[in-house]
């Protein structure tokens, strides 16, 4: 299979450092995009490592087994950064979401801790691939709160799963058919709490994706972008 990838990474207008990373093995049919924890030390370290470890993954074959070396490599990664955290004087959490995207063989697998997201976009629709694991999302799920009023719940920037807090890391995974024409979005919140569903969709299907990238930056930019912001589009041929 054959892909065309375009990427972007912004600080946004507030943050004096980018804790965001990306990960482009467009060769490989690997992406990832990584969201240091805003507010803990050393976010930018945090996602660095968890796209490095991405970055140094085995040559493996079959899209099973690339997501599996992923995962166990994530586990590493959650490994060192528990550490890190603790060897200073004071009690710190170094940590970062991660959503990862492999496709091989018609297949496509995503892999994600935390609320970076996936999004497909096929025949003039989009599907958001991954759930939040964020405390919002699991109150959405509970009917404990409406979907409208997520994103500005005093608490939607609280996550329950990421790299690098808890010992035992929980990667959840989905995975499905790859067509020509198909485009997947990875995308930090610094993107998607700012723009929805509808008008990523409008922008992606409406101009080139390198064109759709740009255009998405500036309007989180007219929004203020008061995180770091970063996207993958990935278009299958």
């Amino acid at each position: 299979m054959a892909f065309d990838c375009v990427s972007r990474t912004h600080v946004g207008l507030r943050r004096k450092v980018n804790e965001d990373s990306v990960l482009v093995r467009t060769d490989r049919g690997l992406w990832a995009v990584a969201d240091g924890m805003g507010g803990h030390d050393a976010g930018d370290v945090a996602s660095a490592m968890v796209t490095e470890a991405l970055q140094r993954l085995p040559i493996v074959y079959g899209l099973d087994e690339l997501t599996e070396s992923a995962i166990v490599a994530l586990n590493g990664v959650n490994h060192e950064l528990i550490a890190l955290a603790g060897s200073g004087d004071t009690q710190r959490t170094i940590g970062s979401t991660v959503v990862g995207l492999a496709i091989a063989n018609g297949q496509y697998s995503c892999f994600w801790a935390g609320d970076s997201r996936a999004y497909r976009i096929r025949g003039g629709q989009i599907a958001q691939l991954t759930r939040d694991h964020s405390l919002v999302q699991d109150l959405v799920d509970a009917g404990m709160l409406d979907p409208e009023e997520a994103d500005n719940h005093p608490n939607a920037n609280v996550i329950t799963r990421a790299v690098g807090v808890v010992e035992e890391l929980q990667v959840q995974t989905v995975s499905g058919d790859a067509r020509p024409g198909d485009q997947f979005l990875l995308a930090s919140d610094g993107l998607t709490r700012l723009v929805e569903a509808p008008e990523l969709l409008a922008e992606l299907t409406s101009r080139p994706a390198a064109q759709a990238a740009e255009q998405l930056i500036e309007t989180v930019l007219s929004r203020g972008a008061p995180d770091n912001v970063s996207l993958i589009i990935t278009t299958l041929n």
